[in-house]
């Protein structure tokens, strides 16, 4: 049986060890290509390049592996692998491992799942991974078994056309880990600021900063299982219309 061909993606930039713990881990499952950003593009969301052009570097071709390097954003990754490097849809699309939670809102924000979510729309099974650990050091020795089963999964059982996965895994020991919850997404906002600096010509630069907010004491949330020591996997799709809100907007009086 032929080899499930895999493209990986992640944001952290082609150096970044949560790639090389997913590349590590996925391997023997199939023939792996990686596009990955040249340097770190977390929190570019679903940003594309248009105004510069892109490049591409191989850097390692081996039997069933193939390493790139991009100038562009992880969406600009998984358009490029498709139409110009693999010149055909994969059989599963892999991002990540991210460094730091992308769980509740903060997929908003990610360039993680937004190559997921990219994948999705071109209908590739898609899965998104990322540890709640955002320090350089970063232990991911106990992602392996839950990247490499939900990875088989998928494979076997597939998804909806337009559904992808965010899955988050708590930074704790292995053992620790109670299992996996398919949630829904937790409801919550980051609570920012802005540090001001000044340079040597005295004139001002910010850093961004803030803290997460929970909104949501449901159970069935992401939120809750990372707390609570489980591995959450939420589906996800594009659809951003508020069903919810059309039926009472339909009454509303519009001046023509």
């Amino acid at each position: 049986m032929e080899r499930p061909l895999i493209l990986v993606i992640n944001d952290d930039g082609i150096d970044a060890p949560g790639l090389r713990s997913l590349i590590d881990t996925i391997r023997e499952i199939g023939k792996v290509v990686v596009v990955a950003p040249d340097i770190a593009r977390s929190g570019t969301g679903h940003a594309i390049t248009v105004r510069d052009p892109l490049r591409f570097e191989q850097i390692v071709k081996e039997d069933n592996y193939e390493e790139y390097s991009c100038n562009g954003t992880p969406v600009d990754c998984v358009k490029l692998a498709e139409n110009v490097i693999l010149k055909r849809k994969p059989d599963i699309l892999l991002s990540g491992i991210k460094h730091g939670s992308n769980a509740s809102v903060s997929i908003i924000y990610s360039g993680t799942m937004a190559a997921v979510i990219e994948g999705s729309l071109a209908d590739i099974p898609s899965v998104g991974f990322s540890l709640l650990d955002y320090s350089l050091d970063a232990d991911f020795s106990a992602c392996e078994k839950f990247v490499k089963n939900i990875t088989l999964a998928v494979l076997k059982n597939g998804l909806a056309s337009g559904v992808c996965l965010n899955v988050n895994i708590p930074a704790v020991n292995g053992a620790h880990i109670k299992g996996v919850k398919v949630c829904r997404q937790a409801r919550g906002v980051w609570n920012e600021q802005f540090d001001e600096q000044k340079d040597p010509r005295n004139n001002s630069y910010y850093w961004l900063k803030g803290e997460f907010q929970m909104l949501d004491n449901g159970q069935d949330t992401d939120e809750w299982a990372l707390n609570n020591n489980y591995v959450s996997i939420v589906p996800v799709h594009v659809d951003l219309t508020a069903h919810h809100a059309i039926s009472s907007m339909k009454k509303w009086e519009f001046n023509a």
